[in-house]
């Protein structure tokens, strides 16, 4: 058996140690904090190409905590409905796009990979890694030295593995907005379950969708002119910042209000950041996937999908070629144009939720209907290559590519 030396124990790591596992290979995972994921983390909607490429790998399951939602609802501000937006063509057998709680996903996956018998080793920091005549060393906080013959970097967006492969790589950029949300109970909002509601406010951008058990899920993304510092976030208390959210939608006509109110627990704020190009996601025996060499806006929806997609072609790279820097290498050629693509997207959707001036505002509210109404005409047909995306395990790496 061929070891590898998974960096990373989030989403990336252990869907990618299920597919090298599932290669032929023998993976490791190492999880830098000394615990799981239960209860840390807020929630995703884990879009349809996403969630075909799980099942591809035989995890589906992971998502049975969470609930479909097959479509999108945008409104205006002043209430004012733009379009019904099918978030993505389904899948085989049905599949949609899912939402579900990062740390149910989380736990779901390391279980089951657990339950495949790929070890996990917890409290693993990775501090460096070198080359060997064989393969490679991982060198850890904890003063532990592990030999594998590769090393994969499913570490996230401040990759350790990122910089060990180009001390020089770039750092994320800042999308000029910041992310909060939470949970609110015991609240009425227009809607039902299935549909994501997208509120393009006056001065925010908010959504929210109803869980089966009449829960609603939301998040709103405040636009921040400059990188806040960890600090900086940390000063702002949880009753001023509720304050801050409140004021943000004071001038509209939505439920955004109502559903902050009732919210008990409001995350703290953390910014949106990505990664548009990453130059060397590779080194001999070493590479990177995932955020740490794709970090996607969440304004995309598709950070985690893009993640599992990679496992996939990772997976098939390392099981079709016999040699390993080789497959490494065609696993970075064949995913490099997708996954940028995918960046660009999200910075432009991002962009949409700045709200920096009211004459930027009115601009947007100008030019929304337009696009929205494009986008019904042509069944979302400019989107295809977003969610229609399917990677296949039983297809050979070698087969012919739809382009990305």
């Amino acid at each position: 058996m061929t070891t590898a030396l998974i960096i990373g124990g989030g989403v990336a790591g252990p869907a990618s140690a299920m597919a090298l596992q599932k290669a032929g290979y023998d993976p490791v995972v190492f999880e830098a904090y000394d615990r799981g994921a239960e209860g840390v983390g807020t929630n995703l909607v884990l879009a349809v190409n996403g969630h075909t490429a799980l099942h591809e790998l035989g995890i589906s399951t992971a998502l049975d905590k969470g609930f479909d939602i097959p479509r999108n609802r945008y409104f205006m501000g002043n209430g004012r409905s733009l379009s019904l937006v099918p978030n993505g063509k389904a899948g085989p057998n049905g599949i949609v796009s899912r939402a579900v709680r990062r740390a149910d996903l989380y736990v779901a996956l390391r279980d089951e990979a657990i339950r495949r018998g790929i070890p996990f080793e917890f409290g693993m920091r990775l501090v460096d890694a070198e080359h060997t005549p064989n393969g490679v060393v991982g060198h850890f906080e904890n003063g532990r030295k592990v030999d594998g013959d590769l090393l994969i970097g499913a570490d996230g967006l401040h990759s350790t593995v990122r910089k060990i492969i180009d001390p020089e790589a770039p750092r994320p950029r800042f999308g000029r907005l910041v992310n909060t949300g939470g949970y609110a109970d015991g609240v009425s909002a227009p809607g039902e379950p299935g549909t994501e509601y997208m509120l393009l406010g006056k001065r925010c951008f908010f959504s929210y969708v109803h869980d089966a058990d009449g829960q609603i899920w939301w998040y709103a993304a405040p636009h921040w002119p400059e990188e806040p510092t960890r600090e900086e976030l940390a000063a702002i208390g949880p009753d001023e910042w509720r304050g801050r959210l409140l004021e943000l939608f004071s001038q509209d006509k939505t439920a955004a209000r109502d559903i902050i109110a009732a919210t008990e627990d409001i995350w703290a704020p953390w910014p949106i950041q990505d990664l548009p190009t990453v130059p060397a996601w590779q080194d001999r025996r070493m590479v990177i996937m995932g955020d740490a060499a794709h970090a996607v806006s969440p304004a995309a929806g598709q950070g985690a999908s893009m993640a599992i997609e990679d496992s996939v072609v990772l997976g098939k790279c390392l099981r079709d070629i016999p040699d390993v820097e080789e497959a490494l290498g065609r696993f970075v050629s064949l995913r490099r144009p997708r996954v940028e693509k995918m960046v660009a997207f999200g910075k432009r959707a991002g962009d949409l939720m700045i709200v920096s001036s009211q004459f930027r505002r009115r601009m947007r509210d100008l030019v929304l209907p337009l696009f929205f109404k494009r986008v019904t005409l042509n069944e979302t047909a400019s989107l295809s290559w977003v969610y229609d995306h399917r990677e296949r395990w039983d297809e050979p790496i070698s087969a012919p590519r739809i382009a990305a």
